[in-house]
C-alpha cells in the first residue's frame, strides 16, 4: 500500500491510502487531512498499522515532530487509531475532542490529557482556524463531531457521504448517489428522527469543500450537497415506505395531544417529526409499557401543557428498524421540553397493508 498527497484547499492537504481488499473490486479509501498553519493539525489519525504510511506522507510537507493538534470525527480505529504513536512523534502534540469523546473515552485512552472542545469552539492554529461542531450519532458515533476550516471553508466530514473506490483526490461531480449506494452496503448512519436536520445544519456552513475520510473530496456547491444529502436519508430511510428489509416501513397508530389547539387537525408525518423545530431541541422520553399516563392524571397533563379534550389521533411512517427496537404496542412518547409542542402515545403497530 502507498499514501497518496493532494492539496485540496489552501494549506489542506489529504493524504489517501487505497485498501484494495475492503468491498472489491472497487476498494476503499483511508484518507486523513493536514492543515499546515503555525499549529499543525490533522484530522483522523489512520490505524496504528498504517502510522509508517500517513507519516511519512506527513513528512513530505512538514517535520512530523512539528505536529500541534490530533483531531478526529468520532472515537473509532480507523480515526484515531495512531493517536499515541502520534504523541510520541511529536513532543508537543496534543489530541483536541468534542467534550463528549473526551469524558467518555480519551481520557483514558490518550497518553496525554486531552484538549475538551465545547460545541462551536473556535480553535485558532495560526493562519487557520478551525470551528468544532457536535453532531452526535450524525453519522454514528454519541461523541461524533466535525471540524470546519473557516479561512477555506472546508468542512473536514468525517465519515460523512463515505463512498467506494479510488477516485480523483478532489471532485465536482455528484457524490449523493454514490454516498447512498454505499449506504446500502455498510447500513453505517445511525437513523434519528434530527438526522437530516443535523446535516442540513452543516449545510448552512455553506461550505466549499467536503474533505471525506472515504472517497474523493468534493469541491463545489458544499451546501446543496449538504441538502441532498440530508433528503437523500429522510426519503429512503427515515420516511420511505420502499427499499430494503430496513428500509421496509410500519405504519403506527399513535394518539397525539397538543399544548394549544393545533391549527391543522391533521397534521403530517413531517409536521410531527420535526415540530421539535419550533424551539430547536429534542428530549426524547420513554414511558414503559403498561405504565402510559392515564386520561385521569390532570396533575400529569396540566403539569406538562396536555389537555384532555384536544387529542386526535393519526398515523406515521417510522422505519422497520426504529419499530423493531421497541415492543409491538410499546407506550412511548417523544416530548419537546421546551415548548412541549407534541407528546405521542404508541396505541398498536402493524405492518403496512
Amino acid at each position: 500500500m502507498t499514501t497518496t498527497v493532494d492539496e485540496i484547499a489552501d494549506g489542506i492537504y489529504r493524504l489517501s491510502t487505497w485498501v484494495p481488499d475492503i468491498a472489491p473490486p472497487a476498494g476503499f479509501t483511508f484518507n486523513q487531512f493536514l492543515i499546515d498553519a503555525d499549529e499543525p493539525l490533522l484530522f483522523h489519525t489512520g490505524k496504528r498499522a498504517m502510522f509508517p504510511l500517513v507519516a511519512d506522507a506527513v513528512a513530505r510537507i512538514l517535520p512530523v515532530e512539528r505536529m500541534r493538534w490530533i483531531t478526529f470525527g468520532h472515537v473509532e480505529a480507523d480515526e484515531c487509531g495512531s493517536m499515541n504513536n502520534w504523541l510520541a512523534a511529536a513532543p508537543e502534540a496534543q489530541v483536541a475532542h468534542g467534550v463528549i469523546g473526551c469524558l467518555v473515552s480519551l481520557n483514558d485512552m490518550a497518553d496525554r490529557l486531552p484538549r475538551p472542545l465545547a460545541d462551536g469552539e473556535v480553535l485558532d492554529l495560526g493562519g487557520k482556524s478551525v470551528r468544532h461542531l457536535d453532531t452526535p450519532h450524525v453519522p454514528h458515533g454519541w461523541d461524533a463531531g466535525v471540524l470546519y476550516e473557516e479561512t477555506t471553508g472546508t468542512l473536514l466530514c468525517g465519515d460523512l457521504f463515505t463512498h467506494l473506490g479510488d477516485g480523483p483526490a478532489l471532485t465536482s461531480d455528484d457524490i449523493i448517489e454514490r454516498a447512498m449506494d454505499a449506504e446500502t452496503i455498510f447500513r453505517s448512519t445511525s437513523l434519528a428522527p434530527d438526522t437530516a436536520d443535523v446535516i442540513r445544519r452543516l449545510g448552512d456552513l455553506s461550505p466549499n469543500v467536503l474533505a471525506l475520510m472515504h472517497g474523493s473530496s468534493f469541491n463545489g456547491d458544499g451546501s446543496r450537497a449538504l441538502y441532498d444529502l440530508a433528503s437523500a436519508y429522510e426519503s429512503q430511510f427515515l420516511l420511505s415506505d420502499g427499499g430494503s428489509l430496513e428500509a421496509q416501513v410500519h405504519w403506527l397508530r399513535c394518539t397525539v395531544w397538543t399544548s394549544s389547539a393545533p391549527e391543522r387537525q391533521h397534521p403530517t408525518p413531517s409536521h410531527l417529526i420535526r415540530a421539535h423545530r419550533r424551539c430547536n431541541r429534542f428530549a426524547p422520553r420513554v414511558f414503559k409499557s403498561g405504565h402510559p399516563p392515564q386520561a385521569s392524571d390532570s396533575d400529569f397533563r396540566h403539569r406538562r401543557g396536555f389537555h384532555a379534550h384536544e387529542v386526535i389521533v393519526i398515523e406515521i411512517r417510522i422505519p422497520l428498524r426504529s419499530l423493531l427496537q421497541r415492543p409491538h404496542g410499546g407506550v412511548f412518547t417523544k416530548v419537546c421540553s421546551s415548548c412541549h409542542a407534541w407528546a405521542v402515545k404508541s396505541v398498536n403497530a402493524h405492518p403496512k397493508q
